[in-house]
């Protein structure tokens, strides 16, 4: 079958240098004489050769493998009541969508099948500007508390000294960071493992806020459940396709896409007004935890559909560019740590990857015209004209008020909260669970094995046994099945503070 590349090689196109100018052979280099020295005024050649010298640009630190897709967000049930957004005005109301799925801790030519969280980002253009949702496929990550992270990445990175993967890094920093248990028990079930890029699941993680046209906010986490349900793929499969087919996520996306199998998902909020917060078992800006289905139900709002392929890939994905700071009225972060530092993080790595005006690059640029005082840099491609670079009163903007005026922030940041820096027995409360009622014997049979095989190329006494203490604190069974297998003697639990001692603090500031 012919692709759309070939169809559209018949468009006439002539061949030309970068400024416009035709070339009557891509291939011909101006010489003194047949086989003389080339000439400095061949601007075909030099404007080809500098061109390819800078092709390449700063792949992402994070998620730098991943697959993207093109569609729209659907409003399917009335949430007015929770959130003045415009793209929930009203239910058939559609939004345009792009979307990148992606693995974490590889690089850029690393296999899709890897065991690793997913991103799962939504760049919403609605009429009040972008909206991105920076998500991942696990409702939880490892850890709460933004300093750690930087050190985390680099555990999953090369080795310094022998520009290898090493299993004891990895281990050490969870061990030494008992928080991460929770998602490290989801990392090496199958959900490690997800069935390509599209046939998985998608969730907020942090906790955001919707407000409604009062001014009335409510905590809020977002769901985005496939239709079809979460596939995996075992560790030996994962393996498989690492060597036969690692973009095998990127083409399958793109097949089913292709061929009119166009994914879709289900959306869903679970909400928390700030009073159930103040009374909740566990910090709300806890990372490492889920709130209860059965506290907090899901209450569907929406679907999103993918049903267009990129027709560039390195402008419509590589280009992309996601920040949970792109924000609109309606929509809001909350006081979590990991998050208020991601709204920093995201678009500072964009100013450096792409450049400082990377919002006007077309995939990222909003549907609603810019008016503002930012002007010049790299790649201004749309520089406001004549328009003021100041607040002028020769040309004025106009500045309009958000739907809301008297928006009720927090007026604490942890009132009855515990403090995220200390480890508790509620660490382990979700974690026990995921073990002792989630898991059924075949998915505790391949965590185990999951973990051994990795685990057991720990070269250090001390990191294997403090982390098999770790597990120990979930459940003694589960850690003693993991010693067996890398054949190690049994450890006592880590030690840690009741929950009844978790350190609690409560002081004013404003939102």
């Amino acid at each position: 079958m012919p692709t759309k590349r070939a169809l559209e090689a018949q468009d006439k196109a002539v061949y030309t240098t970068s400024s416009g100018a035709p070339v009557a052979e891509p291939y011909a280099a101006q010489r003194v004489g047949n086989n003389g020295p080339l000439l400095l005024q061949d601007f075909s050649l030099i404007d080809s050769l500098a061109h390819f010298d800078r092709e390449r640009i700063p792949e992402r630190v994070v998620h730098a493998k991943g697959a993207g897709c093109h569609g729209f967000f659907e409003v399917t049930h009335d949430i007015t009541d929770l959130s003045c957004a415009a793209l929930f005005s009203e239910v058939g109301k559609k939004t345009p969508v792009t979307m990148r799925f992606s693995t974490v801790g590889g690089e850029l030519g690393s296999a899709d099948s890897a065991r690793d969280p997913r991103g799962f980002a939504i760049k919403l253009k609605t009429e009040h500007g972008n909206l991105d949702w920076v998500f991942n496929n696990t409702p939880i990550f490892f850890i709460r508390d933004p300093a750690k992270f930087p050190h985390f990445i680099h555990t999953q990175k090369r080795d310094p000294e022998t520009h290898l993967k090493d299993a004891d890094p990895f281990w050490d920093y969870f061990s030494l960071n008992p928080e991460s248990i929770h998602q490290v028990m989801i990392l090496f079930s199958d959900r490690g493992t997800p069935y390509g890029f599209h046939h998985m699941h998608g969730y907020s993680g942090h906790t955001y806020k919707f407000v409604n046209a009062e001014g009335k906010f409510v905590y809020v986490q977002i769901h985005v459940r496939k239709e079809g349900g979460f596939k995996t793929i075992d560790n030996a499969t994962a393996g498989k396709l690492a060597g036969e087919n690692p973009d095998y996520g990127i083409e399958l996306l793109h097949n089913d896409v292709a061929a009119g199998k166009f994914p879709e998902w289900k959306l869903f909020v679970q909400t928390m007004t700030p009073e159930q917060a103040e009374k909740f078992r566990y910090n709300i800006c806890d990372l490492t935890k889920v709130w209860p289905h059965a506290e907090f139900p899901l209450r569907p709002f929406g679907k999103i559909v993918l049903n267009k392929n990129p027709e560039n890939y390195f402008a419509e994905v590589e280009q992309v560019a996601f920040s949970p700071s792109h924000t609109v009225p309606g929509f809001e972060p909350s006081n979590d740590p990991v998050l208020q530092s991601r709204l920093f993080s995201y678009p500072d790595t964009h100013r450096h990857r792409l450049g400082t005006n990377y919002q006007q690059l077309p995939v990222n640029r909003p549907l609603v015209p810019i008016a503002n005082f930012q002007r010049d840099g790299p790649m201004a491609f749309e520089n406001q004209g004549t328009r003021p670079n100041y607040q002028s009163s020769l040309v004025p903007l106009t500045y309009k008020p958000k739907p809301y005026e008297q928006v009720k922030h927090e007026t604490w940041l942890a009132a009855a909260k515990t403090d995220l820096s200390f480890i508790t027995e509620l660490d382990f409360e979700q974690p026990r669970a995921l073990w002792q009622k989630v898991f059924d014997n075949t998915q505790k049979e391949h965590f185990v094995s999951n973990v051994a095989g990795h685990f057991g190329n720990v070269k250090s006494p001390e990191v294997k046994a403090r982390q098999l203490s770790v597990f120990a604190a979930v459940d003694q069974d589960l850690s003693d099945r993991i010693a067996k297998a890398i054949g190690h003697p049994s450890v006592k639990p880590l030690s840690v503070a009741p929950a009844a001692q978790a350190i609690r603090f409560q002081y004013n500031q404003s939102a």
